[in-house]
């Protein structure tokens, strides 16, 4: 059975996505959010084996499957996830069911073309983190594209076009360069195994290059400063579910790239160029964080964020401890339970008020008790609190910054005033203080769905927060053998 997790992993969305599709039209919208969510559960269901049988102690590949696809190129149906990817599979999945719960009423147009989206994207992104062969990978990679692109071009806000545009031609550019890259590996090891690539011996500078194809098409999805410019737009316009997704996972896929192919595929050349990936990082955190100050629209402010967390991940990546590693993966678990929440959050009050200004609100707590308490567990979190996952991550990212350079470390320290500072500012002016005017006035507090799922997303957020062992205990052996493997390179 452990053979076929990961295939389950990915088709029983995919195919529950094209059930909900057949429903047609809005007349069995019931019947389309229904299978949607069964789809979603039994997605979810069918990865929990993956973690209750994962063997924490081995540094290889579990649950393998390995069949032909085109034997002619060497091109195979080759799965297969570690102590790094595992965890992202169970997460996106968990998320699924959250996004499909989450539009449950909110969405009253093409319910079952919205729902499939969503199942259909959570499919492809399982086969990202599980791909083992570089072709497959790739049309993962490219195909998750298109449910994304369509979910903000359709269901997004007035802008939408334009943003659904921009995210995809971002990451259509980035995408070819790595094409190329994967190629030339192609003809240099006549395999497109990603086991073998990170076996095969390349010379510094075409390392230089491959790392370089690598950085621009995965710096695209994290984003990294200068190529993020996208992402507020897309957060904006996205409707609630595409925003939770989108930040939740979406933006994991880069970072998990640079584990799965510039470090150990290109380890010389990383440590080479590590010095301007910690640059860029550092702008991320400081720069970005200054930007979200400014901000008057909740979900920019929420986007810039996710931006600045992020910077956190690839800081840790490339400063080659094993703390730093396993505080970015924990920091990118960490952002996909706070981060969606955030977004759910912003998507409550914007359904009752068809307004994310800040300026608009006021005084929420008067009418909103419950959710202005769940809402400050979250905001909490965003600003790294202690016992909240968002401190686990960025206390280890930082102390592994304090190992590698004391002023890196002081740079990095300042994400936790600027956090605090934006989140608790946006926080402040929307909840507290005197009911602002009628709108506010008029609001009812969290239905049982909506209570539901920020109950669960806050369990979540406490657990990892207070019991972070749960995870770093499944990566801590995989993160060594990918150090060990680009220590070793280094040294030969």
């Amino acid at each position: 059975m452990s053979t076929y997790l990961l295939s389950l992993a990915i088709w029983v969305p995919i195919v529950a996505g094209v059930l909900v599709l057949l429903t047609g039209s809005d007349r069995n919208a019931p019947l389309a959010r229904m299978l949607a969510l069964v789809g979603a559960i039994t997605g979810f269901l069918v990865t929990i084996p993956l973690w209750t049988t994962f063997d924490v102690a081995q540094s290889g590949m579990q649950f393998e499957v390995l069949a032909p696809w085109i034997p002619r190129f060497d091109i195979n149906y080759h799965l297969g996830v570690d102590g790094i990817s595992m965890l992202f599979v169970i997460l996106n999945a968990f998320i699924t069911v959250i996004v499909v719960a989450a539009g449950w009423e909110v969405i009253g147009k093409k319910v079952a073309q919205y729902n499939a989206a969503f199942l259909i994207m959570s499919g492809l992104m399982n086969g990202i983190f599980t791909a083992l062969d570089g072709v497959l990978f790739y049309v993962f990679f490219e195909a998750s594209l298109i449910p994304m692109y369509l979910i903000i071009g359709v269901w997004g806000g007035p802008n939408r076009v334009y943003a659904a545009l921009k995210f995809f031609l971002y990451t259509l550019f980035g995408s070819l360069l790595f094409l190329l890259a994967l190629l030339y590996l192609y003809v240099q090891s006549d395999s497109f195994s990603i086991l073998a690539w990170h076996q095969q011996p390349l010379e510094l500078s075409p390392q230089i290059w491959i790392f370089l194809a690598f950085l621009i098409a995965f710096a695209v999805k994290v984003p990294m400063w200068p190529v993020h410019t996208w992402l507020p737009d897309a957060h904006v316009e996205a409707p609630t579910g595409g925003s939770i997704v989108l930040a939740a996972i979406a933006l994991k896929l880069g970072a998990y790239g640079f584990l799965r192919f510039s470090l150990p595929i290109a380890p010389d050349a990383s440590h080479e160029l590590s010095t301007l990936i910690v640059a860029l990082s550092l702008i991320a955190v400081v720069y970005i964080g200054f930007v979200a100050l400014v901000q008057s629209d909740m979900k920019k402010l929420v986007a810039y964020s996710s931006i600045a967390h992020m910077g956190f991940v690839t800081l840790g990546f490339f400063m080659f401890s094993a703390i730093g590693v396993e505080g970015a993966l924990v920091q990118m678990i960490s952002h996909g339970f706070v981060s969606g929440a955030m977004f759910f959050c912003i998507g409550v009050m914007y359904d009752r008020v068809h307004s994310r200004e800040i300026a608009d609100y006021g005084g929420v707590v008067n009418t909103m008790p419950k959710f202005a308490a769940l809402f400050m567990l979250f905001s909490m979190a965003n600003a790294g609190l202690p016992a909240t996952s968002g401190f686990v991550g960025e206390f280890m990212v930082i102390l592994g910054a304090v190992k590698y350079n004391f002023w890196v470390a002081v740079a990095a320290a300042t994400s936790l005033i600027l956090g605090a500072a934006y989140t608790l500012w946006m926080y402040k002016r929307v909840i507290f203080g005197a009911i602002a005017n009628d709108h506010v006035a008029k609001l009812a507090d969290v239905n049982k769905r909506e209570f539901a799922i920020l109950g669960v997303l806050a369990l979540c957020t406490l657990w990892l927060g207070l019991y972070p062992q749960v995870f770093t205990e499944v990566m801590h052996v995989s993160v060594n053998e990918l150090l060990n493997h680009v220590h070793i390179s280094k040294i030969q």
